[in-house]
């Protein structure tokens, strides 16, 4: 099979799909959170990642919801300051304060941070914030994509009968 044969991962997922992973790992960073101490940082890593992961799957959900190419999508790789632009655009409403974490997040490679950088653990953003963005990237998508909070559906349901 040649390497033009290969499909990437996600890319011929559908907005849904995103949308229902994104689901899981914030359901996953609710728990984890629950682990962290209070002066160990070290120990909101776990959570902090979950959360990063799931407000990118958030807004990779929408563009492809607005009709943005996969594969244009993946070039911003973790890029959540790209991929809030992309999803202002495309008629996602936040809180300045929300864009601005958004942007922060980018900047301060946070995404990085906390997968690879346990000396940096303790300049992440605050955790209230983190799980405020979180939580309004969630409900904001959701709400924008048309889809319930909970995207299971029963055996049988169309996705019409989700909504």
């Amino acid at each position: 099979m040649a390497n033009d044969d290969l499909k990437y991962p996600g890319e011929l997922a559908s907005p849904r799909q995103i949308h229902e992973l994104a689901e899981q790992y914030r359901k996953a960073a609710t728990l984890l959170l629950q682990l962290g101490r209070p002066g160990k940082p070290l120990t909101r890593a776990p959570f902090r990642l979950s959360a990063i992961h799931a407000i990118e799957l958030y807004l990779t959900a929408l563009l492809l919801h607005r009709g943005h190419n996969p594969n244009q999508i993946r070039k911003m790789q973790h890029d959540l300051s790209a991929r809030t632009e992309h999803a202002l655009e495309a008629g996602l409403r936040l809180r300045a304060k929300t864009v601005q974490h958004l942007q922060s997040l980018s900047r301060n490679r946070e995404y990085l941070v906390t997968r690879y950088g346990p000396e940096l653990a303790a300049t992440a953003s605050q955790i209230n914030r983190l799980t405020a963005t979180l939580d309004e990237v969630a409900v904001k998508v959701t709400l924008l994509i048309g889809l319930s909070s909970t995207t299971e559906q029963k055996p049988g349901a169309t996705a019409a009968g989700a909504v």
